[in-house]
């Protein structure tokens, strides 16, 4: 059959609340500055009420931000993913339709949807703590290769790798109906929780990688040059990307290896999304049949762009802009 979606998101339908702390705050929730941590919806209300000032809620997770940002460069977009019960699961469910995105694949849970507290530092720098709600019930028989049928590019989210019978599932369903596979590996949290699975889910089904400097590091179990890096990355699937921030990024597809630097001038105040975004303007291109230069500069605009903001959404203004450029 023809295919109905260009690109499906897998992974968690979370709504993300962002605020703006001094790092002293972050001795509040524990662990390391910069990472993911999962907890529970009590920790995450109390945290929420020892903000220092105003926060703000916008759709997103890892998956999603990438989704959302793709269906906002022209791409035909759906996502699997189990939504809350009212008025949470219905916002995300609706600024996904908003955007022109298919809603059928969302499963609706029994319970709230999640949350992401987004702590954003004074150096731009976010250190999250997830309340995984109704998306961590989403069971692996849930999930099918009728989910699939009709897409051509699956992009999954590394966070699914914390259950990895949910992984699984995802995987085989998207492979039995033939669609390419993105994973992007998330958090180093992830990578070394997954690291006696990770490296053979990357052979037998990942075409592609993202991973920044950390994550590729916790999984290559030492620290190089992200060249280097992306040179051991690809040894395991067609085509591996790590990202370095403000040092641009290194794709290697076989004996091709590309240096794309990232926008000159920039001031990022929140890095919330950086890598979803550069996934989704890559993924535009990739899906489209652009060169790889193109897809990267297209990945490297869009994540130039959403650090300059506070969260994982950019202004109307923005977009129009992205898009008469990259015509």
């Amino acid at each position: 059959m023809l295919n109905t979606y260009e690109l499906i998101g897998v992974g968690s339908p979370i709504i993300d609340i962002l605020a703006q702390v001094p790092d002293s705050f972050l001795e509040n929730v524990g662990g390391e500055k910069g990472g993911m941590v999962l907890t529970d919806g009590g920790s995450l209300a109390e945290w929420i009420s020892q903000l220092p000032g105003a926060y703000t809620q916008t759709p997103g997770g890892s998956s999603g931000n990438t989704i959302f940002a793709a269906a906002k460069m022209g791409l035909k977009t759906t996502f699997i993913g189990k939504i809350g019960q009212g008025q949470g699961g219905e916002f995300y469910k609706d600024s996904l339709k908003s955007l022109g995105g298919d809603v059928s694949h969302f499963k609706t849970g029994s319970v709230a949807n999640g949350r992401c507290l987004s702590l954003i530092t004074p150096d731009g720098e976010r250190t999250m703590r997830t309340d995984l709600g109704a998306a961590a019930t989403l069971a692996p028989d849930e999930v099918t290769p009728a989910d699939f049928i009709g897409s051509s590019h699956a992009h999954i989210e590394g966070y699914l790798l914390f259950n990895p019978d949910l992984m699984m599932a995802v995987l085989n369903s998207a492979k039995e109906t033939n669609c390419h596979i993105s994973l992007d590996l998330a958090s180093f949290e992830v990578v070394h929780a997954a690291q006696d699975s990770l490296p053979g889910i990357l052979r037998d089904y990942v075409h592609l990688v993202f991973a920044n400097e950390e994550e590729a590091s916790a999984f290559l179990g030492e620290s190089l040059p992200p060249e280097e890096m992306a040179k051991k990355l690809a040894e395991y699937c067609d085509l591996a990307v790590v990202k370095a921030g403000a040092n641009g990024a290194w794709l290697v597809r076989g004996d091709e290896v590309l240096f794309a630097p990232a926008l000159p001038g920039i001031t990022a105040i929140d890095t919330t999304g950086a890598g979803d975004y550069w996934a989704a303007g890559f993924l535009a291109g990739w899906i489209h049949g652009k060169p790889l230069d193109t897809c990267a500069k297209w990945g490297a605009r869009l994540g130039a762009e959403i650090v300059q903001v506070i969260g994982a959404e950019l202004p109307e203004e923005t977009w129009d802009s992205i898009l008469a450029d990259i015509q």
